[in-house]
């Protein structure tokens, strides 16, 4: 099902060099929060 603007986004969990682990809900309500998809930028496809 594709996300439509203004749906808001499921918590998730990333890793984190600086910070061990961090989670989308940490910056809820808090933070204005950008996800950004670039599907095969990294890639030879």
């Amino acid at each position: 099902m594709p996300a439509e603007v203004g749906d808001v986004a499921p918590d998730f969990k990333l890793p984190s060099p600086e910070h061990g682990e961090i989670t989308l809900s940490q910056y809820r309500g808090d933070k204005t929060v950008v996800l950004s998809f670039h599907v095969f930028d990294f890639t030879s496809g």
